[in-house]
């Protein structure tokens, strides 16, 4: 078996100690004593916790938090690494997987307010814990921690059944069940405590703040896999690693694995630092958040920033991962031209556009079989009309002024086939719907990039989602009056969908519009910096770009065809609807890879990516792209005869929720097949340059002095007077 040698890693903040560090330690180690964590020597004693030295990494993650409140944050990273070796000898080791998930489910009663005595060190020490955390932080808080905590301990049976399996996860389930069984979530919401940076509720949940939080999470996952591969992998016969998880998916060796895992974790810093930089700003101005507000978050920045620093220095020092060679000043500064031209950094600003484009797509895996709704012809037929009748052929200002849509694309576009997949037995009436909502959604997707993309105009662009908003009232409310075509799409297709809806229903239906249209937001501005995305933060992004929640939700229209929220939640359904969505947006961009290329010059593009970041050629991205394709669905398929039906008997799921899960679980076979099925034949991608698709087009004019022109671009025509959206 080879050395293992840890890689150069990118440190751009040096590690500071905070004073009270042996106050910590003393403190620390009386505390684990007392809750019996030292009375089994095949888990811990003495010297052994001495040498994991948990005073000394919060005192390096957190170096700025006075004295007891270090002491309180020690106490929690004790328990937590003492939660996960215990879980380990109890349970992973005899791979009890009904005892685990007993064991558990009770941790859940000590977040509560009247907890039941506890039974083992680590019931005891939450028990602790708990009334010395929660009492200073608010209700809002108190319910994210509870959820990270949760995510913690729950998903620690996801490593559990990977070991009974035998199976290594696929490089996107890894990452997404690692950010939380690894704790970081966690890790983020101490850090608003140890630094009184509690965030403002109404900004927690934005995407530059919950960016932030998942590549700092990330982050500190992919080192510490890094620094415990040995240990894990090749002691413990761990599964869950990403060392491990690229050896086997791309078939390479350890020293080329941990290059990958070593240029991920790279580029999530970078994310983390590009998110802080240029998408902070944006929000304090478009929220109006105070200045003590913008002060919560940008200690909250500082904290995760001190972290990452903290956790590098205090890996290089404990005793708790093997030893292995690694390159000197691991502890200072380490910022190299590597770091700086490498994946997240310079090299995402360096794509050259419309270059030629001579790789051929893969022919995707499909196991589902696919049924035609009867009505197809006339769906065909009505969408056409509506189409026009929208203003989809109108021509929209600018130099020149040109329609986004001509007759011919509008009716070869055939999202009626796309439509008659997803819902083969719908009446008339609902398939018709089905391909207007479609229909709106691919012209809106290109109305933004054509009016916004080239004229930078991002301002016009956030008031254009601002008004859409409005077209979509979750009670019956007047409406503005739609001044171009993608409102007035959006203005008929909102009542007829989303009134027979329950409330509930509607709310989610809203979101999910909401979801794309926000992202699309997100492309212009990458299209305004010319940044490829880094992968993990393109992958979760486009899902929404793609409207995969909207356009799954498009199959379920009907009453009665809902699943209870609570099973939505669990790891099984949102695991298989990801992988679905993946597979989806992935036949998308390997299909219109050449067209969007060579003849768009977009950025958008999933092989685009992969290239960007392993530095490779078209060919070899196209084929990793194929293969995540590949083990997405059969990621799905897995769930869906295995996880799924012990979800439902561990449940004790009645006839009608099985029967929910069933239909949900054949609507997402439905649409993957009939998404796969329109991209081979619809002419949209084929990236002919003789076709009117190819238009490459500038919307108004550019430069100083030209904004209010650009702006004007919402409307057909001059805003009217006293417009209230121009506010």
């Amino acid at each position: 078996m080879s050395s293992y040698t840890l890689p150069d890693f990118y440190l751009p903040h040096p590690p500071r100690l905070n004073p009270h560090l042996e106050t910590a330690r003393a403190h620390t180690h009386a505390w684990a004593a007392a809750m019996g964590m030292l009375d089994d020597p095949d888990i811990w004693d003495e010297q052994r916790l001495e040498a994991m030295d948990y005073g000394l990494m919060c005192a390096y993650t957190h170096p700025d938090c006075p004295s007891a409140e270090l002491d309180l944050i020690t106490d929690w990273y004790v328990w937590v690494f003492y939660f996960d070796d215990h879980f380990l000898e109890t349970f992973k080791k005899s791979r009890d997987a009904e005892g685990a998930q007993a064991y558990l489910d009770r941790l859940d009663a000590f977040m509560a307010d009247t907890p039941p005595a506890p039974a083992n060190p680590v019931e005891r020490g939450l028990a602790d814990l708990w009334p010395r955390t929660v009492p200073a932080m608010s209700p809002a808080w108190r319910d994210r921690f509870v959820r990270v905590t949760r995510d913690l301990i729950q998903e620690s049976m996801w490593e559990l059944f990977h070991i009974e399996r035998e199976a290594v996860s696929n490089p996107i389930e890894y990452i997404e069940e690692r950010r939380k069984v690894g704790g970081a979530p966690w890790s983020a919401a101490l850090v608003e405590h140890a630094a009184g940076a509690e965030l403002p509720a109404r900004l927690a949940g934005s995407r530059p703040v919950r960016v932030l939080t998942e590549s700092f999470a990330d982050a500190v996952h992919l080192r510490n896999d890094l620094f415990s591969y040995e240990r894990e992998v090749r002691q413990e016969g761990e599964l869950s690693n990403c060392v491990l998880v690229c050896e086997r998916f791309f078939g390479c060796d350890t020293r080329r694995a941990v290059e990958i895992t070593n240029d991920l974790l790279t580029s999530r810093l970078h994310q983390f630092e590009h998110t802080a930089l240029t998408e902070l700003p944006s929000l304090f101005t478009d929220e109006g958040v105070s200045p003590a507000e913008q002060d919560h978050v940008l200690r909250y920045v500082k904290g995760l920033q001190d972290w990452q620093a903290g956790g590098h220095a205090w890996h290089t020092a404990s005793s708790r991962y093997t030893k292995t060679g690694r390159p000197g000043g691991v502890l200072g500064m380490n910022v190299s031209r590597a770091h700086l031209t490498g994946p997240g950094g310079l090299r995402n600003h360096t794509h050259i556009p419309y270059a030629e484009v001579t790789v051929r797509p893969p022919e995707p895996y499909m196991p589902f079989a696919l049924r035609d709704n009867p009505h197809l012809e006339e769906a065909r037929a009505a969408d056409v009309a509506w189409g026009a009748a929208m203003g989809f052929l109108d021509p929209v200002p600018g130099i020149p002024a040109v329609p986004v849509w001509t007759e011919r694309q509008l009716a070869e576009l055939d999202c009626a086939l796309c439509a008659s997949g997803f819902v083969p037995d719908a009446p008339a009436g609902e398939l018709i719907t089905v391909t207007n909502w479609l229909t709106w959604a691919t012209y809106a997707d290109d109305y933004y990039p054509r009016v916004f993309g080239a004229s930078r105009d991002l301002v016009g662009a956030k008031l254009l989602n601002r008004r859409l908003r409005g077209f979509m009232p979750l009670d019956p409310a007047a409406v503005p009056v739609p001044l171009n075509a993608v409102e007035r799409g959006l203005a008929d297709l909102w009542p007829r969908t989303a009134g027979p809806m329950p409330a509930e229903s509607r709310r989610a239906f809203r979101a999910a519009v909401e979801d794309m249209i926000d992202s699309w937001l997100w492309e212009l501005a990458n299209q305004a910096q010319h940044r490829v995305p880094d992968p993990v933060d393109y992958i979760e992004m486009r899902r929404k770009t793609f409207g995969s929640d909207l356009t799954v939700a498009l199959t379920r229209l009907a009453p009665g065809r809902g699943v209870p929220a609570g099973l939505h939640r669990t790891r099984e359904l949102l695991g298989m609807t990801g992988a679905a969505q993946d597979y989806a947006f992935m036949v998308n961009d390997v299909v219109s890879y050449r067209k969007e290329i060579q003849f768009e010059g977009e950025l958008h593009n999933c092989v685009l990516v992969m290239q960007n970041f392993l530095g490779c050629g078209p060919e070899e991205a196209m084929a990793v792209v194929d293969a995540l394709m590949t083990s997405r669905i059969k990621q799905f398929e897995y769930v869906t005869a295995v996880d799924l039906p012990a979800l439902l008997d561990r449940t004790g799921a009645d006839t009608p929720t099985r029967e929910a899960v069933g239909g949900y679980v054949a609507a997402l076979q439905r649409w993957m097949a009939s998404v796969l099925r329109w991209h081979r034949t619809t002419p949209r991608y084929r990236g002919d340059p003789a076709r009117p698709a190819a238009v490459r087009w500038t919307q108004g004019p550019t430069g100083l002095g030209t904004a209010t022109v650009r702006i004007a671009s919402l409307a057909p025509a001059a805003f009217p007077t006293g417009w209230a959206g121009a506010r």
